[in-house]
């Protein structure tokens, strides 16, 4: 066949010389991608021709047809192209020495596959590209088409981003199901999902494939994947039918974009986020959310930027949510009776569009019932009439969108199955308490198997009949064999990852004995809690309750009164506290409650554990006032049941104090925390952690409080103790450290507070990681260390740093990330970038409005920060009438006498003189040195603002004399309190007026 071979040039005049027409089937569209790109950069004109092969046009008027392309016709030769139709061997090769072997000059081919291609495909002289790398397989494209093999002009090699050799993986590739090799028709979809996406603008490349349950929406985004993946340099794949599992499963692909960034699951994702947004390492990328029917659970959460994200969902409301739609409808009558002719080779094309026509066209049911009917003796016509009147007419739907043949169906197949591998059923049913999807059995054989129902045990202590079961369930389509991490078939073997389609879970989970429903939900119930890694403070061992939380609810575990499974309940509870996972927490923790106060009664020991829990969730996100009504029912009945030196009320009590703190509610939390430390002290004893945990919490209460030199005494004390009785690096003792130098800190011994607070931040960065709340605190913390010493080159970009981790970490809202973006907006104020003051300092000011309410001393705090930068634009009448809300507010909050409050005042008394009002504003400088120096002492830093604010008032009312004389004082006390150098002291001989900076504490 050589000598029949010619050069492209050689077969067509004019323009056509330097055309290709490459043939293709679908399925090989990558490889048509590449070859394409390859003559295109050395000046050819490619035709892309993709072959349909319609039954119904005979195969030698096909074959005709593509003899009138423009130039040489290139054949991608693969299994594909020849089972378009379906056509079998006999009749291509047929064709191919009919209408090809006489003219072999208008046809070159290349083959990328090693299955079995007709035998008359020799006339093509097909060139091997299997099993080579890029540049092997291009010098043989190059020599089958008789081009010069010379190397590209530099240039021209580097002058675009071509597609990616088929043969080579995207850099990154994960999540993905295996291509579906019975995979039929749908090109006019495929082709629409492809320009949508590539069409989108930057930030907008979002499409959603939706469609009704077993449409075959993941089978043709899989493929998707597979025809457009080289186009990509990271794919994806998550399953995003909850929030939980979506975070865990994006949150994963950190570590494989190179991201540096500690366990936990939030801090993950936003970094996630952050690179794809930025396109950095790589902006080719896609993501695929698989079955994300719930868009209000996830849609904040979905990525932007460069890259594409496709989705597949029942849900059209996608389109609310900046996405395209692409609906997918059954299939179209030709692709049902090519697919079923596929699946079922004994049926005839007329069978095939009887069975199409009863199962309307639906791909799921077409896939499992020609399955079986092929290993069947039953006939087509019978079959039918099983579907017509196998079945009670009045039969409900299992869902809306369900066709009503469905359930039928399965009834056929489900007695079909028990007839040949009875234990198939049992495993289907077992598998229907879990969650549809991914289905971890391998929980039901690491399992204790000890009282097991009988043939629950014999099947998980069988490997023989368990794979049986996989097998049976595998040949009919009910089930898939997946796996994440590998594409090993010893894997999927071992039954180790099934995929379990929701239409099935739903129709097979219905359709159940009320006596196995109830042995069945109980294996999986112990299988889950068996699983129970048991400390879900650990992160290392957060991916196990990561796998185990979408299942609570399938297998009902909220209704289960086992010891163990409640115990599970509880360690889920914490894991999502622990590992940011608040809003998925709460509903868990709120129907637990609802359903454990029915199951148990309202006051069983349990009810008090879980709201404690739920509590910790609530409060992570700010909710003190829902927070502290759940506590005080909890505080109220266990005194009142227990006594009030009960361990479970003190913990209780503990909370509700937590909740009073987060509430502005000083004075009451200080009482109650007081009572707490001394009853633990005389339960417990001194050295007791929950005595030092309670000791720490009143400590944070005198610091709210204001009363700094006890909070500092108490903290010591603390971590001391701490120290003797756990360990130096110990979290709680690291953190006790952190509280210390906030202490000092805040009574303005800035040289000591900074050197305990830079050896504490390096030994949290080694304990805990840089990305851990307690380190981002305490690195907080160290920047206004420099930030008060007056170093501002170090504080800076320290505040910028953890505000942006913050952000990624905490998320935008959260306690911990308001109280960054306070200190970052006064920064940002009084270092020249008034605009981004303002902006955080609005934004800031409405959050906490919005999470706490006027009346609270941080609302009035934050106010009186932005009058600061209101005074920064020009405003004044605002900035003066916004500053006396704020006093006034404060004094009512905590007192005059609070530091908060003489820090207004300080504020207040300057922006009465700037517009105008000179004596008042001396009555109040004056008035507001007395309270600090009984408050903090003459030479506290707050003091002496207010002494040098004092001065420049007496100067405004012309009594120089006793203006030189309290300016002079104040400047000799602050040289040597802070020294002759620092910024406050050269900016206060310079008669610029002091002001104060509102700084939330953690409550």
């Amino acid at each position: 066949m050589s000598g029949a071979r010619t050069p492209v040039g050689s077969a067509e005049k004019g323009a056509a010389k330097q055309t290709v027409t490459i043939s293709f089937a679908g399925f090989n569209r990558a490889w048509a991608a590449w070859i394409g790109d390859r003559l295109e950069r050395r000046g050819l004109r490619v035709v892309y021709l993709r072959w349909d092969s319609p039954a119904e046009i005979p195969l030698e008027d096909l074959l005709r047809d593509l003899k009138l392309s423009e130039g040489r016709v290139l054949i991608i030769v693969s299994e594909w192209y020849f089972q378009l139709g379906p056509r079998s061997h006999d009749e291509w090769n047929a064709a191919l020495r009919t209408v090809v072997a006489p003219d072999p000059a208008r046809f070159a081919a290349v083959s990328v596959t090693t299955a079995p291609v007709p035998t008359a495909a020799a006339v093509l002289a097909p060139t091997d590209l299997t099993n080579m790398g890029a540049d092997e397989a291009e010098r043989r494209l190059l020599d089958r088409l008789d081009l010069p093999i010379d190397p590209l002009p530099e240039s021209a090699n580097g002058a675009r981003r071509g597609p990616r050799f088929p043969a080579a993986m995207p850099e990154v590739w994960g999540g993905v199901p295996r291509r579906n090799t019975r995979f039929t028709g749908r090109e006019p979809l495929l082709n629409d999902a492809y320009h949508l996406l590539q069409g989108a603008e930057p930030g907008a490349g979002v499409v959603t494939m939706h469609g009704m349950s077993g449409v075959g929406k993941t089978q043709l985004a899989a493929e998707y994947v597979y025809r457009f993946g080289s186009e990509y340099d990271v794919v994806w794949w998550v399953n995003a039918e909850n929030r939980v599992s979506y975070r865990r499963l994006l949150a994963e692909l950190a570590p494989r974009l190179g991201l540096e960034t500690g366990q936990e699951y939030g801090e993950r994702l936003r970094a996630v986020r952050d690179s794809l947004r930025r396109g950095v390492p790589f902006a080719r990328w896609l993501l695929v959310l698989d079955g994300a029917d719930e868009p209000d659970q996830i849609w904040d959460l979905v990525p932007t930027g460069p890259g594409h994200v496709l989705i597949t969902s029942r849900n059209p409301e996608w389109s609310e949510h900046n996405s395209r739609l692409l609906e997918v409808p059954v299939y179209e009558r030709y692709e049902s009776v090519a697919f079923i002719r596929r699946r079922a080779p004994r049926l005839t094309e007329a069978e095939a569009d009887q069975l199409a026509e009863a199962l309307e066209d639906l791909p799921l049911l077409l896939d499992q019932t020609a399955g079986w009917l092929n290993d069947s003796d039953l006939s087509v016509e019978e079959y039918i009439g099983l579907l017509e009147g196998g079945i009670d007419q009045d039969v409900v739907k299992v869902s809306a969108d369900f066709p009503l043949a469905f359930q039928t169906a399965w009834s056929i197949l489900l007695n079909k199955l028990r007839e040949t591998v009875p234990e198939s059923v049992d495993l289907l049913r077992l598998c229907t308490f879990f969650a549809p999807g991914f289905i971890p059995v391998r929980l039901l054989k690491e399992m204790p198997h000890d009282e097991l129902p009988e043939q629950i045990a014999g099947l998980l202590n069988d490997p023989l009949l368990w794979n049986k079961a996989i097998n049976q369930l595998r040949q009919y389509s009910v089930v898939r064999l997946e796996s994440h991490d590998t594409t090993s078939d010893d894997t999927a073997a071992s039954g180790e990852s099934l995929y379990l389609h929701r239409m099935v879970h739903q129709i097979v989970r219905k359709d159940m004995p009320d006596e196995d429903r109830e042995e069945f939900i109980e294996v999986v119930r112990r299988a889950l809690a068996a699983a129970d890694p048991r400390r879900p403070t650990d992160p290392e061992l957060w991916p196990a309750y990561a796998e185990i939380v979408p299942h609570l609810d399938y297998a009902e575990v909220l209704n289960s009164t086992d010891s163990t499974v409640q115990r599970l309940v509880f360690n889920c509870l914490r894991y999502m506290f622990f590992s940011g996972e608040y809003q998925a927490g709460i509903k868990l923790g709120e129907r637990a409650l609802d359903t454990w106060r029915s199951l148990l009664g309202q006051t069983h020991p349990r009810i008090w554990e879980l709201t404690y829990h739920y509590a910790n969730l609530l409060r992570a996100v700010g909710e003190y006032g829902r927070t502290e009504a759940i506590e005080r029912v909890a505080v109220d009945h266990l005194r009142e049941e227990r006594g009030p030196q009960d361990l479970e009320h003190l913990r209780a009590a503990g909370g509700l104090a937590a909740d009073l703190r987060g509430l502005g509610r000083y004075n009451e939390a200080f009482e109650l925390s007081q009572w707490i430390l001394a009853a633990y002290r005389e339960l417990l004893g001194e050295q007791d952690s929950r005595t030092l945990n309670a000791q720490n919490n009143l400590g944070a209460t005198l610091v709210l409080l204001g009363r700094y030199e006890e909070a500092l005494g108490l903290d010591r004390q603390t971590m001391e103790a701490r120290r003797l009785l756990l360990r130096a690096r110990h979290p709680w003792t690291l953190y006790s450290e952190f509280a210390y130098a906030t202490d000092l800190r805040l009574l303005g011994r800035y040289p000591a507070a900074e050197s305990i607070q830079a050896k504490n931040v390096k030994e949290l960065l080694n304990v805990m990681g840089s990305n851990n709340p307690y380190t981002l605190k305490a690195q907080h913390n160290l920047a206004l260390c420099h930030y008060r010493s007056g170093d501002r080159e170090k504080a800076g970009p320290l505040l910028a740093r953890v505000l942006e981790r913050a952000e990624r970490v905490f998320g935008e809202t959260d306690p911990n990330t308001l109280i960054f973006v306070t200190s970052q907006s006064c920064f940002a104020r009084e270092n020249g970038d008034i605009d981004q003051a303002r902006e955080l300092s609005e934004a800031v000011v409405a959050r906490y409005e919005m999470m706490l309410g006027d009346g609270h001393p941080f609302v009035a705090g934050v106010r009186a920060n932005h009058a600061l930068v209101l005074r920064g634009v020009g405003e004044r009448e605002h900035a003066h009438a916004l500053i006396e809300q704020s006093l006034a507010d404060m004094t009512a909050a905590v007192g005059e006498s609070h530091p908060w409050t003489l820090g207004c005042a300080i504020n207040a008394s300057a922006l009465r003189s700037l517009v105008g009002d000179p004596e008042s504003s001396a009555e109040l400088s004056k008035a507001t040195v007395a309270r600090a120096s009984e408050v903090l002492g003459r030479t506290h830093p707050m003091t002496l603002s207010a002494r040098i604010a004092h001065a420049a008032d007496l100067r405004a009312l012309r009594d120089r004399r006793q203006a030189e004389k309290v300016e002079q004082e104040a400047l000799s006390d602050l040289a040597a309190t802070l020294g002759s150098q620092h910024v406050h002291t050269v900016s206060a001989r310079a008669r610029n007026r002091p002001y104060w900076d509102f700084e939330p504490q953690t409550v």
